[in-house]
């Protein structure tokens, strides 16, 4: 690879007239740990026992084609900033153009260059300080490629330069670096209409890493989805039943549930804007169907209609799930393409998705009083609300067999999101009725950044309970692994053939 920089080296530039020196990049390893020497060395002694566990990603959003071809990456700027929303929404704010930042439009078009897109990038990086996006490329700058500076625009090129050396090495392909990470179980997410051919490719290949899908159908149950009508029709075509008629709709879901088992699915998600739920009786539930996919006109759905739509198919999902054993996963409470100009631009997922308040007790209510003790459901709910934790998902989940509590999503998977969720929900709901982590990311080299924060704020959290005498040190033993590591196998069903 090209020789680095050794750290310290002055590189010259200007800065209101004077000149600084590139900073190195280091990691501390007690970042992350709490202040107090006493309480730091708990939780440095507990995270000895989990740093090196098998990663367990249950939940995420990684391309199953880059295991399934096994192509080498590109560059630094398509491989780490274009695709993350996290990166350029900052960027966004701060007055960046997307296409300068190589963001494809709705037609797949790029127009800024690979190395001017991630000269932009460094010469910002500033901007992340402090947040957890800064965390983890900073780990995955310093432990993936083995970078000694700081990223700055005077390292662009330099980071440029030896991110792609690297990339184009047999050591860092996906499979590779799969292995690398100690990726016990990497789980993506394909809508009812994928035909899941990489993930047969994978299977297929011999290659020992194991990547499932998880079975996300809002295109198909969503009827504001820009993609609904085609996609229905699709799904139609896919399973051969009358996508049209309540029954042979609800058959293709079944259908399309036991080939995504085949692909070695074991869980569900589904990201409605609310957590609402409904249980209509079944002729009622077909009138409201026929509404839905009556296109345009007098007849068409209102939105209420349309919320009470998405209320029932998260009934009858878990329905589907108590039969096939799926477990199930509810995203709520995002306004999703809040800004209608990048919307109507690039499309979904371009960082304009904003927090809401959101119910629980109410809404989960029709489902849980079918569900909520069903012996073989489970319920895994996730929220962007963090003033429901104490409030209303620690106590349900304290309380109902089925449902457990997802970890700190989003815009709370963060340092200080992961503290106030142990804080709010551990007295009531406690470590067990929580699910361990997973880190639902499109960035596959963050991976290991974003499980070994975790690890390191739940060490310090058990550090703290044991500090106050609230646990003992041989209880903080036993959890930690469990944080870490065996709570999420357990909670996904991941031993599940």
């Amino acid at each position: 690879m090209t020789p680095r920089l050794a750290a310290g080296t002055t590189v010259a530039w200007s800065y209101g007239g004077a000149r600084d020196m590139t900073r190195a990049l280091s990691l501390n390893e007690d970042r992350l740990f709490p202040a107090e020497p006493g309480v730091r060395a708990i939780a440095r002694a507990l995270y000895g026992l989990v740093r090196d566990l098998p990663i367990v990603s249950p939940h995420g959003h990684c391309d199953p084609a880059w295991f399934a071809t096994d192509a080498p990456f590109s560059n630094a700027a398509d491989l780490l900033l274009a695709p993350d929303h996290y990166l350029f929404r900052m960027l966004y704010s701060q007055g960046a153009r997307l296409e300068d930042l190589r963001v494809p439009d709705r037609e797949g078009r790029v127009w800024a260059e690979p190395r001017a897109a991630w000269r932009l990038f460094a010469g910002n990086f500033h901007l992340f300080r402090g947040t957890p996006s800064a965390m983890w490329l900073n780990h995955v700058f310093a432990e993936v490629f083995g970078l000694t500076l700081a990223l700055e625009a005077q390292t662009a090129d330099l980071y440029f330069d030896a991110i792609g050396e690297a990339l184009a090495s047999d050591a860092f392909r996906p499979r590779a670096l799969f292995d690398r990470f100690g990726i016990e179980v990497l789980a993506t997410t394909e809508s009812p209409t994928d035909g899941l051919e990489h993930h047969a490719a994978i299977r297929a290949s011999g290659w020992g890493g194991r990547v499932i899908t998880a079975y996300r159908p809002d295109p198909v149950v969503d009827p504001e989805h820009e993609a609904f009508a085609s996609a229905l029709a699709r799904l139609g075509e896919m399973t051969g039943q009358d996508v049209m008629g309540w029954p042979g709709y609800l058959e293709a879901h079944r259908m399309r549930r036991r080939a995504f088992i085949a692909a070695g699915a074991t869980s569900t998600d589904h990201g409605h804007p609310t957590a609402r739920t409904a249980d209509l009786a079944p002729a009622e539930a077909e009138r409201l169907f026929a509404r839905v996919v009556s296109g345009t006109g007098a007849g068409r759905a209102s939105a209420d209609e349309a919320e009470l739509f998405r209320a029932q198919m998260l009934t009858e999902m878990a329905a589907m799930s108590l039969d096939d054993g799926l477990v199930m996963q509810i995203h709520p409470g995002s306004f999703r393409n809040h800004d209608r100009l990048v919307f109507e631009r690039f499309g979904r997922d371009k960082g304009a998705d904003i927090p809401t308040p959101t119910d629980y007790v109410r809404a989960l209510k029709p489902l849980l009083d079918r569900f909520g003790a069903a012996l073989g459901f489970s319920l895994i709910v996730f929220t962007l609300d963090e003033t429901s934790y104490a409030r209303e998902l620690a106590p349900m989940a304290g309380h109902y067999p089925a449902l457990k509590l997802g970890p700190a999503w989003w815009f709370n998977d963060s340092p200080e999101g992961m503290r106030r969720f142990r804080e709010q929900t551990t007295e009531t709901a406690g470590f067990y009725n929580t699910v361990g982590f997973n880190d639902d990311t499109r960035a596959f080299l963050s991976i290991p950044a974003r499980h070994d924060m975790a690890r390191r704020i739940d060490c310090g959290f058990l550090a703290r309970l044991v500090a106050e005498h609230r646990l003992d040190l041989d209880e903080a033993r036993e959890l930690a692994p469990e944080l870490a590591y065996g709570l999420a196998r357990r909670a996904y069903r991941l031993d599940r053939a």
